[in-house]
């Protein structure tokens, strides 16, 4: 079932988030300084492709002063805007019974847009 959902999820929008976030892993990979949010997109990328059947969890060394400091950063230079594009796209598509499904994976992808540092992507 994972695999029809994730084959409706790259129809139906999934495609253009991902190449999104691939294009801003480049961007952000171009500088030195860049290269560890750039890795962090390219995850969350990987995740926009292909959701259903995958999640993040939060191993016991996120609450690092790093990766604090990382999420902080990340926070305030366009997390917050990726993370409430995803919400408000969730909540449009949660309006349908046939669109809760994809919703539901936007409002996963919220919670890692919002702290991306100290997650892994796992299959469930």
């Amino acid at each position: 079932m994972s695999i029809l959902g994730n084959l409706v999820w790259l129809i139906f929008g999934g495609i253009i988030i991902a190449i999104e976030y691939f294009v801003g892993s480049i961007l952000l990979m171009i500088t030195i300084v860049g290269i560890p949010f750039g890795i962090q997109t390219l995850k969350m990328g990987a995740l926009a492709i292909w959701p259903f059947g995958r999640d993040t969890r939060v191993h016991a060394r996120a609450s690092g002063c790093l990766y604090i400091l990382m999420n902080l950063i990340w926070l305030l230079c366009g997390g917050i805007w990726i993370a409430l594009t995803h919400a408000l796209f969730g909540l449009l598509l949660c309006i349908t019974i046939i669109g809760i499904p994809f919703g539901l994976q936007h409002f996963k992808l919220t919670a890692v847009a919002l702290n991306p540092f100290g997650r892994d992507i796992v299959n469930i």
